[in-house]
């Protein structure tokens, strides 16, 4: 298969993810109509509840991110040497400049967000400044470029906030249920006969089930995502080796990136939570394991 065909492939896989993901939050909330006694006309307003929170969710979810990992703006006069790179790439990519921001942290790692090429913020740690040589800073560089070009930053934005709309609409249907208020003698008449007793037994199960299995989907777009991003990357800068180095390198780097969290972590080029390997958080890891990505590029 060639590097084109894993593009293809790639994003074909995430956006099939991406609909599942839309179809199973929509189901949550026609779920959470149906509890409350509704209809369609009550499924409509959760609906539009939902979708209030995911435009307001989505307007703010750059802001909140930088604000969170304490970055700060860099111009051209503070760095000219990373400014010109990431210039450099964008006029080769035809992206528009993004906003430079610098992490004052000696932990390597890099990450892109915002909601469009026109609205994109390009992160680096200082760590990462001073540990890598140019060729292997313009492979992370160009690997985020590509996340912008890709409208992965829209995408992974768009992901955590179904996410966290399903974890909202998971903890409103255990309120409502026999775990909750529907315990009340008062919502009782809700649980009666084969049909009442079916929804609140769905209902509860999709109260449980309904956190995990966000995960398990945000984490399969976030993993596939990464490989496309490395291909990327490399065919912008037209050296694969420089990324595989760089990621060589701050995968062997065991210092924890401070400001990262787990609500964070997705979105860096390497995992920063270093330290809290196991066996269980490998398999919630939102990023493909890094060997895997370093033999890809040097296939390449």
């Amino acid at each position: 298969m060639t590097i084109y065909e894993h593009i293809s492939a790639n994003r074909r896989r995430t956006w099939l993810l991406m609909f599942l993901f839309v179809f199973f939050v929509a189901g949550l909330a026609e779920l959470v109509a149906l509890v409350l006694g509704g209809g369609y006309i009550a499924g409509l307003i959760v609906l539009i509840l939902a979708g209030l929170f995911v435009a307001i969710s989505y307007y703010s979810a750059s802001s909140l991110v930088l604000s969170m990992s304490q970055a700060k703006e860099v111009k051209h006069d503070e760095n000219p040497d990373l400014y010109h790179i990431v210039e450099n790439l964008c006029i080769g990519s035809g992206l528009p400049m993004p906003k430079v921001y610098v992490i004052e942290d000696t932990a390597p790692n890099a990450f892109a967000t915002g909601r469009d090429p026109q609205h994109a913020r390009v992160v680096v740690t200082s760590g990462l400044l001073q540990k890598l040589d140019r060729l292997e800073l313009e492979g992370v560089i160009a690997h985020e470029l590509s996340h912008i070009k890709n409208y992965d930053i829209r995408l992974m934005t768009l992901v955590v906030v179904l996410v966290g709309l399903a974890a909202l609409l998971a903890d409103f249907l255990l309120r409502f249920t026999w775990f909750g208020t529907g315990r009340r003698p008062s919502n009782r008449g809700r649980g009666e006969g084969m049909g009442g007793a079916l929804i609140l037994a769905v209902a509860v199960l999709a109260a449980i089930l309904a956190p995990l299995a966000a995960q398990f989907m945000r984490f399969a777009v976030s993993r596939g995502r990464e490989y496309l991003a490395d291909a990327s990357g490399a065919l912008l800068t037209r050296y694969p080796e420089g990324l595989a180095r760089a990621l060589e390198k701050i995968v062997a780097d065991k210092e924890p990136l401070e400001v990262a969290n787990k609500a964070t972590a997705h979105l860096y080029i390497a995992n920063p939570l270093k330290g809290h390997e196991s066996w269980a958080n490998n398999l919630f890891s939102s990023h493909p394991p890094i060997e895997e990505r370093i033999r890809r590029l040097r296939a390449m």
